[in-house]
């Protein structure tokens, strides 16, 4: 057994372990990297990353067939699905190389391409090597969730660590699961030509605002996606092009491809927590708000400390992390200015508080102030007018907002800034946007929070009356 001593071990070369290992080996650390698999992780190979590459490929099609109200004839799309597919893996082969050994090693990193398991509190095997660590981050992300449905054994089926290499056009796609995953492919593949039913057993984009999840539902199946929710699936059985999946309430859809997108699992099978002492809890590994396990050498940070399952959440926890780890200063994770979009189109985002959350927080406190996106004259000129923005307030200070329309996921970092810094309304009202541009919704919001404050109030008006006879 080859020994190594190192001052810090990560498990696991996904974004957040990845976000570790660079920055504590360029600070002057002793870095060792475990990866059993793919350089990159779930999201590189399998999760943002070729998803939306796809989604850039069905957007392509779905424009040339909706064209002439910009004053060009509309075209019949023709496209090849087999091609879209090599154009996900392009996108992936050039961003690889961000990820890969050879850079990591050129950083200072010691990578070894082995599994790892703890053998001790201090201690992890990987391959022929047992290493010892003064600190170990546990950053192994997650899988698919199958859960364990009558039938699904016998039948072929699709997660999204396997969608991205197939190269056969579905004729008719049953996706189970109506939620981000599901939706941002059942919108990719309606418009790459195929048949698509999403089979959701309570309410599609359920965990998202629900007048925004409704904006998006509503373009989806005005796109042709078929959405059936309340429909818990019972059963799943067919082969191979002739699938049927029956639900509680009797009903049986019928497709040719199935595709699992029902949730995500932890990935710590292999780790052997039991023997370095770390406990579990829920959907993941128990971890404090400094993201320290049970084991106070070994942190847990991404899918795997099961919270927010996003890749830039698993980054932010390398940067709370690095601070504690090297340097041995406190540095705790908050959440509240995490945000999350889905980007279907139009696309969902959101940061803090939903308006129910915030209603319940807050009672007659709160205000919300919301712009409509038919009221933005970019959006006029590009015919991207269904969508809103709205901004929960107390205070004066933002403490959450939804927005569901065109670049929601672009507008939406400005209100994390807001909440991470307790902005107050004042200060973005005080942002200048360029003009035409959809930035301009974000000032339009903090505008609506002070327009009845100064163009209805009596006082203001009597001082304004005031002042204009005083002044020369």
């Amino acid at each position: 057994m080859n020994r190594i001593e190192c001052d810090l071990l990560v498990i696991g070369a996904g974004s957040g372990g990845l976000s570790v290992a660079a920055g504590a080996s360029q600070m002057g650390a002793d870095v060792v990297l475990l990866e059993g698999h793919r350089m990159g992780g779930d999201c590189l190979n399998y999760g943002c990353v070729p998803s939306k590459a796809l989604l850039a490929s069905a957007k392509a099609a779905y424009g040339q067939a909706h064209t002439a109200a910009f004053g060009v004839a509309d075209q019949r799309p023709q496209p090849d699905y087999a091609a879209a597919k090599d154009h996900v893996h392009q996108v992936i082969g050039t961003i690889a190389p961000v990820d890969s050994q050879e850079r990591f090693e050129g950083l200072g990193v010691r990578v070894i391409r082995e599994f790892g398991h703890f053998t001790s509190e201090t201690e992890v095997e990987a391959g022929p090597h047992r290493i010892t660590a003064r600190r170990i981050v546990i950053a192994t992300g997650s899988s698919p969730l199958v859960p364990p449905v009558p039938g699904l054994d016998k039948v072929p089926f699709e997660t999204n660590e396997t969608l991205f290499d197939l190269r056969e056009k579905p004729a008719h796609l049953l996706i189970i699961g109506g939620g981000p995953i599901g939706m941002e492919m059942a919108q990719a593949h309606v418009r790459l030509g195929c048949k698509v039913t999403v089979i959701e057993g309570q309410k599609a984009l359920g965990k998202d605002d629900p007048e925004a999840a409704a904006l998006v539902l509503e373009a989806l199946r005005s796109e042709g996606v078929e959405i059936a929710e309340g429909a818990m699936v019972s059963r799943v059985g067919g082969q191979a092009g002739a699938i049927e999946v029956e639900t509680k309430d009797g009903s049986t859809f019928h497709g040719t491809h199935l595709l699992m997108a029902v949730g995500r699992k932890a990935n710590t099978d292999r780790l052997n927590l039991e023997a370095a002492g770390i406990e579990t809890r829920g959907n993941g590994i128990k971890v404090d708000e400094s993201l320290l396990t049970t084991n106070r050498r070994v942190y847990a940070i991404g899918d795997v400390a099961g919270g927010m399952q996003f890749t830039h959440v698993a980054g932010y926890h390398a940067s709370v992390i690095i601070r504690s780890a090297l340097f041995g200063l406190p540095s705790k994770v908050k959440a509240s200015h995490i945000p999350w979009a889905t980007y279907t189109d139009p696309e969902l985002a959101q940061v803090g508080l939903t308006e129910t959350q915030a209603r319940d927080r807050y009672g007659v406190k709160l205000e919300v102030v919301r712009f409509e996106y038919e009221h933005n004259d970019r959006a006029i000129a590009e015919r991207k007018t269904k969508g809103f923005i709205k901004v929960m307030v107390s205070g004066g200070r933002p403490v959450g907002a939804t927005i569901a329309g065109h670049q929601a996921g672009e507008l939406i970092s400005l209100w994390s800034l807001a909440l991470a810094n307790r902005l107050k309304m004042s200060q973005i009202a005080a942002m200048v946007a360029p003009y035409p541009s959809f930035g301009e919704i974000n000032k339009r919001a903090a505008g609506a929070y002070f327009s009845p404050r100064l163009f209805e109030s009596s006082l203001v008006k009597r001082a304004v009356r005031l002042v204009q006879r005083w002044i020369p």
